[in-house]
């Protein structure tokens, strides 16, 4: 079966007033000299001119000798429908596909634009798949994918199938890569696997984040409360004040006022059978290890703490660095954050009030 270059739409060629992007009218175009061979034994006529500037691939067979002179100039394209040879020869021709191909033929332009390599065509088919996926194709897509090196599509299918995986299994395309693509099947384990520590990392960082920030708070409060004072307890120069208010931090401010009564009070603190006890001598060792006033600090046994940790090396102490450390570190990141959403919340309050005023002076007008 042959087709003429009467019997091809002008539409494929970017040639309808409809298609062309030029206001003068359509281009014309010289008589193909070149012809694509469907899997239907349809010739589709082109341009070698045009085909060869738009994909290497294409030129390479292009420029390759024939064997007889007088043969006919031919590239066969046998390995998709018809259909998808049309909407990929008129995309080297427009640079447009219509959603009607897209959404019928995406696979199929997905491989034609990898193995011709036309970067264009093959980004618009990996976004028109990734927002195509399912339970039901997304292991095809993923076999694709890995076939054509479609790394970002790739990436998408693989987490869809680590959050669905029990549906996944259920379906044809899991049974068809158990039974015939073992590798593939590790990469998917093997992915899902890794995709689990990473979660379990990440909430485990997260727990151990919120410990430091608690434990910076404390130390913040235990300044507060040997400096200032809070509600209940105070330094033992200044009573503290009857009518003295709750501070901002009045959660961690409380229970430490509640362990320095009884740190003071308690009678087993010295032989360490108080476990309240032992939580405020980390808290004081603690808060000596990040102090650098313990000349002037106010707060009980900081520079004896520190003194005592001059003359003593525990085997325990380059653990107790790094608490250190990760404690001053997040009392960082939390000024910053504290300082970045504060500005944030002047720049909205300063918009706010400019668009009040400018709405006040458009209704006086």
């Amino acid at each position: 079966m042959e087709t003429n270059h009467h019997n091809i739409s002008d539409d494929l060629y970017g040639l309808s007033p409809a298609t062309s992007p030029s206001k003068s009218g359509p281009r014309e175009l010289p008589e193909p000299d070149i012809h694509i061979l469907t899997r239907d034994a349809v010739r589709i006529p082109a341009h070698s001119s045009i085909l060869a500037s738009l994909s290497p691939v294409l030129e390479t067979i292009i420029d390759r000798p024939r064997k007889h002179r007088s043969s006919e100039r031919l590239i066969p394209i046998l390995g998709v429908p018809h259909g998808a040879v049309v909407a990929f020869t008129r995309f080297l021709y427009t640079s447009r596909c219509t959603e009607e191909h897209m959404e019928k033929y995406a696979i199929h332009l997905l491989a034609l634009s990898h193995v011709y390599l036309v970067p264009q065509l093959k980004q618009r088919c990996t976004k028109e798949l990734g927002q195509g996926l399912s339970v039901d194709n997304v292991v095809d897509v993923l076999q694709l994918a890995r076939l054509c090196d479609a790394a970002d599509l790739y990436l998408k299918c693989m987490k869809l199938v680590a959050n669905h995986f029990k549906a996944v299994e259920a379906t044809e395309g899991w049974k068809f890569v158990q039974d015939h693509d073992p590798y593939l099947e590790l990469d998917i384990l093997q992915f899902i696997d890794e995709l689990e520590s990473r979660k379990k990392r990440t909430k485990r960082h997260r727990e151990e984040q919120r410990l430091y920030l608690q434990l910076s708070e404390a130390m913040e409060c235990l300044e507060h409360i040997c400096t200032e004072g809070c509600t209940s307890v105070g330094p033992y120069d200044m009573e503290p004040g009857q009518k003295r208010g709750p501070c901002s931090k009045f959660g961690t401010c409380q229970g430490l006022q509640h362990l320095f009564q009884h740190f003071a009070t308690c009678k087993r603190r010295v032989n360490g059978g108080c476990s309240r006890c032992k939580r405020m001598w980390q808290l004081l060792r603690l808060h000596s290890s990040m102090c650098d006033q313990s000349d002037s600090c106010r707060v009980p046994l900081c520079r004896q703490f520190k003194l005592k940790m001059i003359h003593e090396k525990k085997r325990d102490d380059a653990r107790w660095k790094l608490l250190v450390r990760k404690v001053v570190s997040a009392k960082a990141i939390s000024s910053l954050a504290l300082a970045k959403r504060k500005r944030e919340e002047d720049q909205l309050g300063e918009t706010r009030s400019h668009c009040s005023d400018h709405g006040i002076r458009s209704f006086r007008r």
